[in-house]
Order: structure tokens, then C-alpha cells, then sequence
């Protein structure tokens, strides 16, 4: 009997894929601009950096849901959802911020209402990606469902290149640094008119679950896992084996390796906006301070896209050789970035320690992942995932409480998770096939 193959037709491809990158990218434009909003604001920078925290605390709560009821409730309708939730949290967020700007609220309601809006972006944003994922799993063959799993898992990674890159063209005349908010939400209202009118209702036949993706920030891996689930022919007669524990010793090695890499990873790029204000002289200048911090987050996600689709491909890196070696590099240039007092210096140590946490985290990850049997895949996909969001919940707080102590004192600790990564793994992690 033939058999009909099955394929996401490219008109509604595009749709899942600026679904991805609209997420990403919109989160990271924020990122780029809130510390020169909270200079002008007069806002303490732990505040801001909390506000951050607060998201990404509800998107590694509520994420495991989301992909739970993807099954259930139709994979169209979770995207919306995970839409809608996004640009209503940046139009919020953005005439929030303009009213406290134009002195219209106080800075600390200012505050308050931004985080509040923010949970709309971290309870219901997390929504989406599973959701696409999902989708893509469940109307493609086997044969393609790799290559296209991968496409729109990197449009996640892209969009963290795409959102502080063009996020300064955003700031305009009349609403200032909120403009880049308002404008992603309006990029979010016509994705979702384009994915209420191209992408058909769906009924989920059976499970297809998407991987969990992590809080998008700027150089974030994107991960997609394999999971027997998003077979359907997977043997559902086989004994359902034991869940993955977190102390199992086969795993347990590289997500401590996650764990000490990723605070340093969130830590650096916690503090990066405040260290450009302050070493360049801009905590009057906010507007051109966030124009810095876009060059500069631009310039780290690049690097974290050419050492995970340039660099561990070429060089055939086994995940020992690039958490190692990741952390080496991460290590190094989060010193030259801590120590430099001119821009040129700053985006010099920030691609440096942005090319060698992109080689980190797909090496954890890949580690992690091959350290255990294919049954396994779903549940250490979701401790890496949790892993990596994690990270972003306290460590960009922290990160900055420590800089605002003794600047110099904060690019040592995020070194000194990345030194102790280095000495640990060299006899802790083992020796693996090369990362594909």
C-alpha cells in the first residue's frame, strides 16, 4: 500500500518560524534597553534586574504545562496563546514606561506595573514554542521531521541576534526608549493575524509533545530533543520505564556543569547593560547607552552563533571538549570584559565570553543527552531545560548586587565559576562521541 508523505507547507512554515522569532527576539530588544530605562528612571539596577528575574521564574513554571496541554488543547490555539501573551505584555509594558518617562506615574509604580505586565510575557509567552514544536512533530515524517524541528528551533537562537540588533532603530521621537515594546507588539498582532488565517484548526490525534525551550535571553542555545512521544510508532506496549532522576550518576556530572556555567552566563549578561552605562560614561545619556548595549549584545550573540553553527561542526567537538574548553573561553572573556574601560574593549571581551558559552551549552547539553538510552531523551531534555531557565530566576540579581559592591568583584565570581567548571570537568566529565 503507498503511503503519503507528509509536509508543513512553506507558507505556513514561515508563520511557526516568526512565532519562534518574534518571542526571542522581542525579549532580548527589552533586554538591551531596560537598564538605560531604569537610568533614566532612577530606578536602583537590581530592580530592573529583578523584573527579568520574575519573567523567567513564571516561564520555567509554567513552560512543563504549556507542553502538557498542547496535546490536549490544539496546538493552534497554545500558540495563540503564547502570542497573545507576548504582545500584550510588551504593549503593556511599553505605555507603562512611556507614562513613567513623561512623568506621568511615579518611578516605583512605574516599576510595579512593569513587572506585573511582565508575567503576561513569562506565564503565557512559554506557551508557543512547545506548541510549535509540537505541531512541526506531528505533521512531518520521520525522515523530515529533524531539519525541520531545527529550523524552527533556531529561529529562537536568530532571534536573539534580531532583537537588540534592530532594537535602537525602535527608539523614536515621540516615545522614546518605550518604542522598541510598542513596535514588537505590533509585529506580534500581525503574527497573529497570520497564524489565525494560515494555519488550519488542529485536533491532536496523539501526543507530540515540543520540547521545553529555555527563557530566551542573548546567547541562549536552542535545543530541540528527541522524545519517544513524538513518535507515533513508538511501542506503547513496552513497560513505561522508571523516570529520570536528577541524582542519577549518568546525568548528574553535566548538569552541575550546566549549573556552574549557565551562573556565570547569566550573570554576565545581568550586569553587561550597567557596566556600559557606567565605563562609558552614559548614566545621563540613556538613549545613546542603549544603543550601546544593542551593538554590544549583537556582537555576543554572533559569537554564540558561530561556535554553535560554525565552530562545534567544523572542529567535530566531543561535549567534553566544548563545556571545557567553552568555559576556558567564557572564562576569559568575562575577565577582558570587566577589565575593559573603552567600548572597543567591552564588545572584544563580551564576543569572546559569548563564543565560548555557545560552545558550553550545546556541549552540556549533547552530554547530558547521550549519557542516557533514546527512552530517557524527554526527561533529561527537560532537566537541561530547567537547567538553563533556572539560571536566569536569581543570578542576574545577584550578579548586579555584587557589581554595584565592587564591579571588579563580580567578573571575578562569574570567572570563578567558569575556572572551577574548568578544573572539576577535566576529570568529572567523560570522554564522549563528538556533539551532532
Amino acid at each position: 500500500m503507498a503511503t503519503t508523505s507528509h509536509s508543513i507547507p512553506p507558507d505556513r512554515m514561515a508563520v511557526l518560524f516568526a512565532v519562534m522569532l518574534v518571542a526571542a527576539a522581542g525579549n532580548t530588544a527589552m533586554q538591551s534597553i531596560l537598564p538605560a530605562i531604569g537610568a533614566k528612571l532612577h530606578i536602583p539596577d537590581v530592580w530592573v534586574s529583578l523584573a527579568f528575574s520574575w519573567s523567567a521564574l513564571l516561564w520555567v513554571l509554567t513552560a512543563p504545562h504549556w507542553a502538557r496541554q498542547s496535546d490536549k488543547r490544539g496546538r493552534k490555539a497554545l500558540m495563540a496563546l503564547g502570542v497573545i501573551g507576548f504582545l500584550s505584555s510588551m504593549a503593556l509594558c511599553g505605555l507603562v514606561l512611556w507614562s513613567g518617562l513623561q512623568g506621568w506615574l511615579a518611578a516605583g509604580m512605574t516599576f510595579i506595573l512593569f513587572a506585573l505586565f511582565r508575567s503576561l510575557y513569562g506565564g503565557l509567552g512559554s506557551a508557543a514554542p512547545p506548541a510549535v514544536q509540537a505541531y512541526v512533530a506531528a505533521r512531518t515524517d520521520p525522515d523530515q521531521r529533524t531539519q525541520a524541528l531545527s529550523l524552527v528551533s533556531s529561529s529562537f537562537g536568530l532571534g536573539t541576534v534580531i532583537g537588540p540588533a534592530i532594537a535602537p532603530f525602535f527608539i523614536l521621537p515621540i516615545v522614546g526608549l518605550a518604542g522598541p515594546l510598542l513596535v514588537f507588539a505590533f509585529i506580534g498582532l500581525t503574527v497573529l493575524v497570520a497564524l489565525r488565517w494560515r494555519l488550519p484548526n488542529d485536533v491532536p490525534r496523539f501526543a507530540a509533545r515540543g520540547s521545553i525551550m529555555s527563557y530566551p535571553t542573548t546567547g541562549a542555545a536552542s535545543q530541540t530533543a528527541a522524545d519517544e512521544e513524538d513518535d507515533p510508532a513508538a511501542d506503547r506496549s513496552a513497560p513505561t520505564p522508571k523516570p529520570l532522576r536528577w541524582t542519577d550518576t549518568r546525568v548528574r556530572p553535566w548538569l552541575f556543569a550546566g549549573f556552574l556555567g549557565g551562573q556565570a552566563q547569566a550573570m554576565m549578561l545581568g550586569v553587561i547593560g550597567f557596566l556600559i552605562l557606567d565605563r562609558l560614561d552614559l548614566r545621563l545619556h540613556p538613549d545613546e547607552g542603549a544603543a550601546m548595549t544593542g551593538i554590544v549584545l549583537m556582537a555576543g550573540a554572533f559569537a554564540t552563533l558561530l561556535s554553535q553553527w560554525g565552530l562545534i561542526p567544523l572542529l567535530k567537538m566531543s561535549p567534553r571538549t566544548a563545556v571545557i574548553g567553552g568555559a576556558a573561553l567564557g572564562g576569559a572573556g568575562t575577565l577582558l570584559t570587566g577589565l575593559s574601560y573603552d567600548f572597543h574593549g567591552i564588545i572584544i571581551g563580551f564576543a569572546l565570553a559569548s563564543l565560548g558559552f555557545g560552545l558550553f551549552r550545546p556541549g552540556f547539553t549533547a552530554g547530558a543527552s547521550l549519557a542516557v538510552p533514546r527512552r530517557d531523551q524527554g526527561g533529561v531534555a527537560g532537566m537541561t531545560a530547567s537547567i538553563n531557565g533556572s539560571a536566569y530566576i536569581v543570578s542576574p540579581a545577584i550578579g548586579v548586587l555584587v557589581y554595584n559592591w565592587h564591579p571588579i568583584v563580580a567578573y571575578a565570581l562569574m570567572a570563578g565559576f567558569c575556572g572551577w567548571l574548568v578544573l572539576w570537568g577535566w576529570s568529572a566529565l567523560r570522554m564522549d562521541p563528538p556533539v551532532t
